[in-house]
């Protein structure tokens, strides 16, 4: 078995080895690395021209025959209730991580009157939808879930399972009495500023019209599931579902219901790689269907010790994290050596050091799955996070199980589903339930809402010319506004790193606001216009995104303008930019 290129530690922390060891490790020549980057840009531009109409590959309004996609399956009845039109402080949309670290910091500082509105049935976000066998944070738990120092938990596990991030989420919202307030199945469907109220006006399908202070958009960086177009999906006669709406009720709590039925899974993704391993234990057939392999690295989950956790000190969550800011630290020696070093050899050396890792999911690939075909189609050919990476012990096995088949559609991705099953090259694969792991539009500002403010503009037409925001949280016409985990904002893989970051942001916002008397604050232009030219200016040194194999992480392939993403210039810079304006808060705003 081929080596773990993580590094784990007592104390839970697990980190992949840097990108930044001498290039052509193994005395390789750079025309090794070089045909393989050609391969990996062969391989992109199959899929490509494959699907070259980028996002528009997908479709996220689930409605007609597509209606049961985005029913909520864990509870099915509507709750009756009154309708509301009362007015709060601040009003969230979404009931998510997002909602529950910001409400936190903003107790803190004596605000009270706390609305959240939640599509789903109970608090949790991702964490109410996802429940999918399998269902886990690829992220350590102790890093990944948010408050435990304040809610005196330490996970069970290093990775912690659905039901318990689900269960802890409901802890917070009891100890920060989100409850009293909270309304949820409800869609907020319009949020709009009444310029002369200095509120804003919320709508939602269940006919209420409240009214806030300040708003909050908490969607999530993906919360509305999608399907890829693919015709004849409404045709199907057998059982069909998305994996953000799990069918416990067709499938067993078990998933003993399925032990004789034939089941087919269109994507490969990370929800997929949790999935798999549960159905292949369970399916009678199994057939996974794949345009783009993920890399799966190893996961290696343990019990979290109990000796560790009781020795732990009140603010060790908080020292974990700034651990994770601070980043791995250069010696004296290193750090001159890398300035030395020219622009294009570093580069060369990252590169290829992140070829040598890809290569090793390849040797890993190789020891695990005994059909040589099979692990082929199992290799990932892109460069490391131009997809998301996962982590999973169980997923490669379960293809040496002899009721899986893996179905590779070499980038072409099934186009064709008839009333038996999914049709590729010419094949019809009957089936009697289809399980679309085919992922949530991502980052949209707004989702399910039309968002309206200053002068009616909706806020859609405001970015069709270029997102501009300023940290990725306000944009200027939309006063007393809040946007968390959207573009513009840092990238990290621990989101809820970001999302401390912004709801402290947020919360000063708001202190400032109700310290001064002030009615509304809103971005300055050349605030925002700052912003925008730092998030251009960081997003990159390289083509590397252009590069990469279609997917969420770029757009599926599309061009796009340099503004439109995320903020490049590294967590630690967005951090320090963000505190630097602390004390001139106030500088940043228009306020009445």
């Amino acid at each position: 078995m081929a080596k773990s290129k993580q590094e784990s530690g007592k104390d839970g922390v697990a980190q992949l080895s840097s990108f930044d060891p001498t290039p052509g490790e193994g005395g390789r020549p750079q025309s090794y690395y070089d045909e393989i980057k050609q391969k990996f840009a062969d391989e992109r531009d199959l899929r490509l021209n494959y699907r070259p109409e980028g996002t528009g590959q997908f479709n996220s309004n689930l409605d007609g025959d597509l209606s049961h996609f985005g029913e909520d399956t864990y509870n099915r009845d509507l709750k009756p209730r009154e309708t509301l039109t009362d007015t709060v402080d601040v009003l969230f949309i979404g009931g998510g991580f997002s909602a529950l670290l910001t409400t936190s910091q903003l107790r803190e500082i004596g605000v009270e009157n706390i609305r959240i509105v939640e599509r789903g049935a109970d608090v949790g976000g991702t964490w109410y939808w996802n429940r999918y066998p399998g269902a886990a944070c690829d992220v350590v738990a102790y890093d990944y879930l948010p408050l435990l120092d304040e809610m005196d938990y330490v996970p069970k596990d290093r990775y912690a399972k659905a039901p318990e991030i689900f269960e802890h989420c409901q802890a917070i919202a009891k100890k920060y009495d989100l409850y009293d307030l909270a309304v949820f199945q409800t869609t907020v469907t319009s949020t709009v500023w009444d310029e002369e109220e200095e509120l804003w006006n919320v709508k939602t399908d269940r006919g209420d019209h409240m009214k806030a202070k300040f708003v909050i958009c908490a969607n999530g960086p993906m919360s509305k599931p999608k399907l890829a177009k693919i015709n004849g999906i409404e045709r199907f006669k057998g059982h069909s579902f998305h994996t953000s709406r799990w069918d416990y009720e067709y499938c067993g709590a078990d998933l003993s219901n399925l032990a004789d039925k034939r089941v087919a899974i269109i994507g490969t993704g990370a929800t997929a790689v949790q999935a798999v391993p549960q159905l292949a234990k369970a399916a009678k057939e199994l057939y996974v269907f794949q345009r783009t392999p993920s890399s799966i690295d190893i996961r290696n989950d343990w019990p979290t010790d109990p000796n560790w956790a009781r020795k732990l000190q009140p603010g060790w969550q908080a020292k974990r994290r700034q651990r994770t800011i601070d980043g791995p630290q250069m010696t004296e020696k290193q750090k001159e050596a890398r300035a030395a070093m020219p622009a294009e050899e570093r580069l060369q050396k990252q590169e290829n050091a992140n070829i040598d890792y890809m290569m090793w999911i390849h040797e890993r690939i190789n020891d695990i799955v005994t059909d040589k075909a099979t692990a082929d189609s199992l290799k990932p050919w892109y460069m490391f996070m131009c997809k998301r990476p996962c982590f999973h012990d169980e997923y490669l096995p379960s293809f040496n199980q002899p009721n899986v088949h893996l179905v590779d559609t070499h980038g072409k991705g099934i186009h064709e589903i008839t009333e038996k099953g999914p049709v590729f090259d010419g094949q019809e694969f009957e089936v009697d339930l289809i399980i679309y792991a085919t992922g949530f539009e991502v980052q949209k500002t707004g989702i399910y809402n039309q968002i309206i403010g200053k002068n009616g503009q909706e806020i859609n037409d405001k970015y069709k010319d270029g997102i501009r925001t300023l940290f990725g949280i306000q944009s200027a016409g939309y006063p007393n506004m809040f946007i968390m985990a959207g573009y513009q904002a840092s990238f990290q893989f621990n989101i809820t790193d970001v999302l401390q970051v912004q709801g402290g942001r947020i919360a000063a916002c708001i202190d400032y606001a109700r310290k001064n008397n002030c009615s509304s604050i809103d971005i300055k232009p050349e605030i925002e216009e700052w912003w925008v030219q730092e998030v251009i200016n960081h997003r990159g040194k390289t083509d590397r995104n252009k590069d990469c194999t279609p997917g969420y992480y770029n757009f599926e392939g599309e061009d796009n303008r340099r503004q439109d993403g995320t903020y490049n210039g590294g967590f630690k810079r967005y951090i320090e930019l963000i505190d630097e304006m602390k004390d001139k808060i106030g500088d940043a705003f228009v306020t009445t």
